[in-house]
Parts: structure tokens; C-alpha cells; sequence
């Protein structure tokens, strides 16, 4: 059996930011900390580095993409469409602490951040990342497209409900407020929002992916 490679986690945004040699030490710096700003990465020295920088920098940081795809299929498939919001989530376990975003497609920028919330799903949060993306852009009357790489979430939304299996408790009960007022937007609200999937195979991962693969 091989060796698990070691990693090293640099918190920027937590009870106690820093780097730490492991994920419980990680863990217990971003456990009820709003906003928690956390990564992986190789190297101490990496690691080190990173600290001295911006999170957001680093999560976007995806490095040279090739794709596996022949060049025709790729023209058929053709370039993303800039002026749209891009939404991801990650989550640390299933269930486990789990939080979501969305950024602009072109240039990266963060435009809403939410979580990490405690016992929540991939799932849960990718949901949650299209209806916040929906709700806004028909606040600001804007034309842009939303993209995700969940078609899972592309179907919740459609069917207008969070179709999880997973089970309500105390812990999770904030995340399940916010699941049910999600749930009320759709069914009182109209929207003419493209909702489209990205395609990773082509373009590599969806601009807002948290980087932490």
C-alpha cells in the first residue's frame, strides 16, 4: 500500500491563521469560523508562500489545462460565454462542512461567498450557489448566463426543489433554513436566466472551484 502524501494547510482566515501539518490541526482553526479562508498545498515552502499572498489568488490558480478532447471537439463545443457568473461548492466530508460561491467568469473577481456551513453536502451547496446567482442577477436586471458543472443541481433547480437525502438535525438547521428559503424563490419567482453546464472536459475546472481537489 502506498504512503498518503503529506500535505501542509495554510489558513488564512481563521481562529488562529497560519500553516498546519495536518487537516485536524486545519480543521479545528476553520470549525465555526465564518468566512474561513483555507488550501492544501504540497510543500511547507508552498505553503509559506502562500500565506504572504491573497486566498482568492491561489484558488484560481488552476495551472496549464490540456484537454483529453480532439480539437474538433472542442470547436464543436466551442469557448465559454464571458459575461456570466460562475458558481461552485465544496464540502469537506459527506456530509461535512461545506460552503459555496460565485465569481465572475472572465476576470475571477468573487462576487458572493457563503459558508462554510456544518453538515452540509456538495450537493446541497451547488443548489444553493445557482438560486443565490439567480435571485441576484434578476435583482440587478443583468443578462448574464450562470454556469455550473453539477447537473445534479441543474435538475434540482429545474423541479424547483432541493431533492437531497440528506437528514435535517441541529447542526445543519442554518443550512436548512437557507435550503428552504431557496426553495420558496423558485416557486414565487420567474426568471429567464440561462442555467448552463460547464464543460470541464474542454475548459478545465469551472472558474469558482475552490482549487482544494
Amino acid at each position: 500500500m502506498s504512503k498518503k502524501k503529506k500535505k501542509y494547510y495554510t489558513v488564512w482566515k481563521g481562529h488562529h491563521p497560519g500553516i498546519f501539518e495536518n487537516w485536524d490541526d486545519c480543521k479545528a482553526q476553520i470549525k465555526n469560523f465564518e468566512g474561513a479562508q483555507y488550501k492544501s498545498f504540497e510543500t511547507f515552502e508552498a505553503a509559506k508562500q502562500a500565506l504572504k499572498g491573497n486566498y482568492f489568488d491561489y484558488i484560481s490558480k488552476k495551472g496549464a489545462f490540456k484537454s483529453e478532447l480532439s480539437q474538433t471537439q472542442i470547436e464543436k463545443i466551442g469557448q465559454p460565454n464571458l459575461n456570466s457568473i460562475a458558481v461552485d461548492a465544496a464540502s469537506s466530508g459527506n456530509p461535512g462542512k461545506m460552503e459555496y460561491q460565485g465569481v465572475d467568469t472572465q476576470t475571477k473577481k468573487l462576487i458572493f461567498h457563503q459558508g462554510p456551513f456544518e453538515e452540509g453536502t456538495n450537493n446541497i451547496g451547488e443548489f444553493l450557489a445557482i438560486v443565490h446567482a439567480l435571485a441576484l442577477l434578476k435583482k440587478q436586471n443583468s443578462q448574464k448566463i450562470i454556469y455550473t458543472d453539477s447537473k445534479t443541481a441543474i435538475s434540482w433547480v429545474k423541479k424547483k426543489m432541493c431533492n437531497t437525502k440528506l437528514e435535517r438535525n441541529a447542526k445543519n438547521q442554518k443550512l436548512f433554513e437557507l435550503v428552504d428559503r431557496a426553495v420558496n424563490w423558485l416557486k414565487t419567482n420567474s426568471y429567464t436566466t440561462p442555467i448552463v453546464k460547464w464543460e470541464t472536459k474542454a475548459w478545465g475546472e469551472i472558474p469558482a472551484d475552490f482549487g482544494r481537489k
